[in-house]
């Protein structure tokens, strides 16, 4: 990390930290960039009483041996270059995280000047894009900033990632992807329960990452300055704008402390690298735009020329699998390192196993355009990371997003390459529970799938999954969601999380009962999926309502004899369980004779459909068979004998499977005790 680094590389000093934290990297290479002038360790030496002449020859010693390091290093690279030059840096890698609506795809439209977001479903991220800005680009954005913006990268690729938080796994494969973040914070709502699960995912993987307080242009009173430098726009406003912005940056700077992390605005920020920086922005009218852009170019070239410095070993992560009108099947990639050539051969994750095929176009969209557009695109020979690209290839139908992509070398074992390319897949099939009762489980990506699965696992959803596939609902899918209805009928039912459904799939499930649910939001599919079992649920207890009974043991009160036959009406103390209209009563004591069923019940004079324990109401009970005699109080019972409902084997399984919820635990312990009262197995 750097330490006391003034902005736009007026201090270039880098502490023993930042080196500690790129150890593997020759220093030799870091120094032409002007990141490390100094090679003493910033530590005082002089501590340890060394004598000037001791100093001189530890830092020799030390320049030798970094020297060795540095050579043994350089020797290896397939360029075998000595040092840096702008060819050897490949562009950082940004992602933005944080809070569903905070505006995160709409600071990615602002910067770009397109409109993705009103293509997005409910206007929230759901796959992961990609964009590339060109160094002209960002030199053109940031000219007024009069700063010496000197690029030393080709550009800057940003992952939009999705923000909300049904999608952790699909967020920490594009965290994963990147090398700085944009956390974007929105200044009227300050941290929110996403913006902190990805700071503790940013923290976890040690990722550098800038804020961008976002939403300033909803502060009252707010003058519009489009695209202006912030602290420019800053000065346009009246005192009362200027107040409310330095109290809510002050109540953010105390969350962000209470999540143990120091932060400031960046341009009063004197200790970049120990305190985060913030940049306020808005990403409708473009204010702090500029300076968030130079900032993450700038503090990337700083802090991370070892991990920029280009490499030859390949490392490619699907993002999308989609057919393209004129190309077929086509796979979104992010290129994080190495060349793709056409007529490369590569070997990516499907669901039938590994697909082995060839290249047989590179295709990038336009400079600042975003690659799920639709739109036309450049067709390249070679391409260099780091870079989005649409892959045109044999036999990618069955592709998996999310996955890695692996060029097969001359060198290389083909059977090797396929399995690693399979053990992403492999981890997430493993935790299907493929014997057992649930859903079918269909989403568009490997990432998607995952945070599919994670949230049905989560303790208030708790929903098993027996299957999952990754892309199109189509007629297989259908058939092995059908096993569950000998199973389990109302799992007989496919998730289907931002999938297309075949019309063949479509047909086949509506022939079969298998009930398909859409959504492109996560949580959509849930409540779908809560509203359907709910309604199932109530069916069944209709069907089972005759044949529900609930456990209750009745006392007759004293002097509340209202009519002892035809009906018998008694007033009664409810003295254990539910006492409920349409309940069968018998009596223990004289032989289990049963006296009929509950017809009504009143309490206080008006009609009530169930008595709880403790309660003193009035009853009134009917014979069952209109055949037999109705039973009389004083001949078949009296006043001293217990009124009991009159449970059976079957009325058990009834209650478990249908009213499970609607008794206490107490109710279910009185259940087990009438259970051996009445003898039953």
């Amino acid at each position: 990390m750097l330490n006391h680094l003034k902005f736009l590389g007026i201090a270039d000093a880098f502490c023993t930290t930042h080196i500690a934290k790129q150890e593997d990297a020759p220093p030799a290479t870091a120094k032409p960039m002007g990141a490390a002038k100094k090679t003493t360790p910033s530590h005082p030496i002089t501590s340890l009483n060394l004598e000037n002449k001791e100093i001189q020859e530890a830092e020799l010693a030390e320049k030798n041996n970094r020297k060795d390091e540095s050579s043994k290093k350089e020797a290896s690279r397939s360029d075998s270059t000595s040092k840096l030059s702008e060819d050897n840096l490949r562009s950082p890698i940004c992602c933005i995280m944080g809070h569903v609506d905070t505006g995160k795809t709409k600071l990615l439209d602002c910067i770009r000047g397109t409109n993705v977001q009103e293509g997005e479903a409910g206007g929230i991220t759901q796959q992961i894009g990609a964009t590339y800005f060109p160094a002209e680009n960002i030199r053109e954005r940031t000219k007024e900033l009069k700063a010496d913006a000197k690029l030393k990268v080709p550009g800057l690729l940003v992952i939009d990632t999705p923000g909300h938080e049904s999608f952790t796994n699909l967020r920490s494969r594009g965290s994963g992807l990147c090398d700085i973040a944009i956390l974007v914070v929105d200044i009227m709502h300050g941290l929110e329960p996403q913006t902190i699960e990805s700071l503790n995912l940013l923290k976890m993987r040690n990722t550098e990452f800038i804020v961008a307080l976002n939403k300033v242009d909803r502060l009252y009173g707010w003058k519009t300055c489009r695209n202006a430098p912030i602290v420019k726009a800053m000065k346009q406003q009246s005192k009362d704008v200027q107040n409310e912005f330095n109290m809510r940056v002050t109540q953010i700077v105390t969350q962000f402390k209470e999540q143990g992390l120091n932060s400031e605005l960046y341009y009063k920020n004197k200790e970049m690298g120990e305190t985060f920086s913030i940049v306020p922005t808005s990403a409708i009218s473009g204010e702090g735009i500029p300076d968030l852009l130079l900032l993450l170019i700038q503090w990337s070239q700083k802090t991370m020329v070892e991990k920029l410095t280009y490499s030859n070993e390949i490392q490619c992560t699907v993002l999308e699998v989609k057919v393209i009108e004129g190309h077929g099947t086509t796979i979104d990639v992010v290129l994080v390192n190495g060349v793709l050539h056409e007529g490369d051969q590569i070997v990516v994750c499907g669901m039938q196993g590994p697909i082995v095929t060839t290249i047989r176009a590179l295709l990038t969209p336009h400079p600042m355009k975003e690659l799920r557009v639709k739109g036309t695109y450049l067709h390249h020979k070679e391409i260099k990371a780091a870079m989005g690209i649409k892959i045109s290839a044999q036999g990618l139908e069955h592709a998996i997003a999310g996955t890695g992509l692996y060029i097969v070398g001359s060198d290389d074992d083909l059977e090797d390459v396929k399995e690693a390319a399979m053990e992403d897949v492999e981890s997430v099939m493993s935790r299907i529970d493929k014997s057992g009762e649930g859903v079918y489980v269909q989403a568009s990506t490997l990432g998607s799938l995952e945070a599919l699965l994670e949230f049905l696992k989560s303790p208030a959803v708790n929903i098993p999954v027996s299957g999952i596939g990754i892309g199109p609902v189509h007629k297989k899918d259908v058939m092995k969601a059908s096993v569950m209805l000998e199973k389990k009928k109302e799992y007989a039912t496919i998730l289907a999380f931002d999938v297309k459904i075949m019309k063949d799939a479509e047909e086949l499930a509506e022939s079969l009962s298998v009930t398909i649910f859409r959504a492109d939001i996560i949580y959509h599919l849930f409540d779908q999926f809560k509203a359907y079992i709910d309604n199932l649920k109530e069916e069944k207890k209709k069907e089972t309502a005759d044949d529900a009974v609930f456990p209750c043991v009745l006392k007759i009160l004293p002097n509340c004899i209202f009519n002892k036959k035809d009906p018998i009406v008694l007033g009664l103390d409810v003295l254990e369980g539910i006492a409920k209209v349409g309940t069968p009563i018998c009596i223990p004591q004289r032989d289990f004779i049963d006296i009929g069923r509950i017809a009504s019940i009143e309490n206080n004079h008006k009609p009530v459909d169930i008595a709880k324990k403790g309660q003193k109401v009035a009853i009134k009970i009917v014979g069952t068979n209109p055949e037999e005699q109705q039973k009389m109080f004083g001949r078949h019972f009296e006043l001293e004998d217990e009124l009991v409902s009159h449970i059976s084997r079957k009325s058990i399984d009834v209650l478990k499977a249908n009213y499970r919820d609607d008794l206490s635990v107490e109710e279910w312990k009185l259940v087990v005790t009438l259970k051996r009262l009445f003898k039953i197995q």
